[in-house]
C-alpha cells in the first residue's frame, strides 16, 4: 500500500488539505472454511496488503468518497435513509450507519482510498474496507470508545444489512485483530481466540489466484447457509432439551439421526461443516507439534470437502489443486467463500520454484492465462498510519 499515492489523490480531489491515513488488511485462512457462520472454529491471519484510506472531517453532513482504483466519486448524506446505490459506496455507507448505532457521532468527511488486495481472490477486500473505515470513524468521531469487537460486528452487520451477504465474523475479525507473524484460532461461538506464532521454517505459504471472479452476494453463498440452518432445525426438534443454535452444537450421530428427513444436498453441506470443525482443531495440535505434514493433509481434505460436499469449487480451482498434488506440495485447498478465487498452498522451499513454474505452464495451456502468484506475508491488523 502506497501512502504517497493515496495522499496525492486525496489532495487532488478535495481541498488540498491532508487528513489522517488508516489501513486495514485482507486475510488468509489456513483452514476452517464456511465454519464461522456455523459457530465453529477458523484459523485466519491478516496479510500485508489491504485497504488504505485518507480521511478528514469536512464540517458538513455530507460524505464525499473517491475510490482511487476505480476513479469513481460518490457523495451522500450521513443520515440519508437510503444511501448510495454504487456497490463499493454501500460498504462505507453501511459502516457509518452501524458505527452510529454503536454510539459514534459520525459527521461528514472527505475520503480517498485505495487497495492492493486482489479483488475476487477470497482475501476479503470488503472486510478490509469495512474495518478500515470502522477504525477511522472510531478514531475521528468516537474518541476510540468503540471496542475492536464492536468494530468487527459493525463490519459484519454492514454485509448483512446493506450488501446482501449473510457472512460470519472471520473476515472482519482477522482484519481488525491481526498481528504480524501470527495466525489466530477463533471460536466463532464464544469469540474466544488465541494467537499462534506462524513462521514455518522450510515452507512457504503461497496463493494461486485462478483469476475466476467470485460473487458471494445472492443465492450461492446464502443457499449454503440456509442448508446448514435447516439441518440444525431438524436436529433441534429431536433434542428439545439441549441448545442447538448452529451446527457447532451438533454431533455426527445427531446428523445421522435426521438424514432421512433432510435433502441429500443439506446432508452433504452439514457433513462438510462437522468435518471441518474437527480438522481445524487437528491443525492447531499439528502446528504446536511442528507437524506440517498433518497440516497439509488436512488442507487437502478440506479441498475435497469444499469441492464434493459443499460444492463451492470450480473446474479451475480443482485443476490447481491437482497440480499441487502432482508436484508434491504439502497442502493445498480452496481459500475463501469459493466459486473462484485462490488456492492456498503450503509448499516446501525446495519445491516452490518447480511448482510455480508447472502451475503457470499447465494452467496457461488449459485456460489461456496464467494464475497470479501471491506470496503470503502475515501482517498487522487495522491501524492509524499517520
Amino acid at each position: 500500500m502506497d501512502i504517497e499515492h493515496v495522499r496525492s489523490r486525496f489532495i487532488k480531489h478535495f481541498d488540498g488539505k491532508t487528513g489522517n491515513i488508516y489501513a486495514s488488511p485482507g486475510r488468509i485462512n489456513l483452514i476452517g472454511e464456511h465454519t464461522d457462520y456455523n459457530g465453529g472454529f477458523v484459523f485466519p491471519g491478516a496479510v500485508d496488503c489491504g485497504i488504505m484510506a485518507e480521511v478528514r472531517p469536512n464540517g458538513t453532513n455530507t460524505v464525499m468518497c473517491y475510490a482511487i482504483d476505480l476513479k469513481d466519486r460518490v457523495e451522500f448524506k450521513v443520515d440519508d435513509p437510503q444511501g448510495p446505490k454504487t456497490s463499493w459506496a454501500r460498504y462505507i455507507y453501511g459502516i457509518i450507519q452501524e458505527m452510529r448505532k454503536r454510539g459514534v457521532d459520525v459527521k461528514g468527511f472527505n475520503t480517498a482510498f485505495s487497495g492492493d488486495v486482489p479483488l475476487g481472490a477470497g482475501m476479503s477486500s470488503s472486510a478490509a474496507l469495512e474495518s478500515c473505515f470502522a477504525f477511522a470513524l472510531n478514531d475521528l468521531f468516537g474518541d476510540n470508545k468503540v471496542s475492536k469487537w464492536d468494530m468487527v460486528l459493525a463490519g459484519q452487520a454492514t454485509e448483512h444489512n446493506y450488501c446482501g451477504v449473510k457472512c460470519g465474523i472471520m473476515d472482519q475479525f482477522a482484519s481488525v485483530f491481526g498481528q504480524a507473524g501470527k495466525l489466530m484460532r477463533l471460536d466463532c461461538r464464544s469469540r474466544e481466540f488465541e494467537y499462534y506464532p506462524f513462521n514455518p521454517e522450510g515452507y512457504k505459504l503461497v496463493l494461486l489466484n485462478s483469476c475466476v471472479k467470485h460473487e458471494l452476494a445472492g443465492s450461492p453463498y446464502n443457499d449454503r447457509r440456509n442448508s446448514c440452518e435447516n439441518v440444525v432445525k431438524h436436529i433441534a426438534a429431536k433434542h428439545p432439551d439441549t441448545v442447538k443454535e448452529t451446527l457447532r452444537d451438533c454431533t455426527w450421530e445427531e446428523l445421522e439421526e435426521v438424514r432421512s428427513e433432510i435433502s441429500e444436498e443439506d446432508y452433504k453441506r452439514a457433513k462438510f461443516v462437522l468435518g471441518e470443525k474437527d480438522r481445524v482443531l487437528a491443525v492447531c495440535d499439528a502446528l504446536v507439534a511442528g507437524d506440517y505434514e498433518t497440516v497439509g493433509k488436512k488442507m487437502y481434505e478440506t479441498h475435497e470437502g469444499l469441492s464434493k460436499d459443499y460444492e463451492v469449487s470450480c473446474e479451475e480451482l480443482d485443476f490447481l489443486n491437482d497440480i499441487a498434488k502432482e508436484n508434491g506440495v504439502t497442502g493445498s485447498r480452496i481459500m475463501g467463500g469459493g466459486f473462484g478465487g485462490c488456492t492456498i498452498n503450503l509448499v516446501k522451499d525446495e519445491l516452490y520454484d518447480t511448482f510455480i513454474a508447472d502451475a503457470k505452464a499447465k494452467y496457461a495451456a488449459k485456460y489461456g492465462k496464467e494464475p497470479k502468484v501471491i506470496d503470503v506475508v502475515i501482517g498487522d491488523g487495522s491501524r492509524k498510519i499517520c
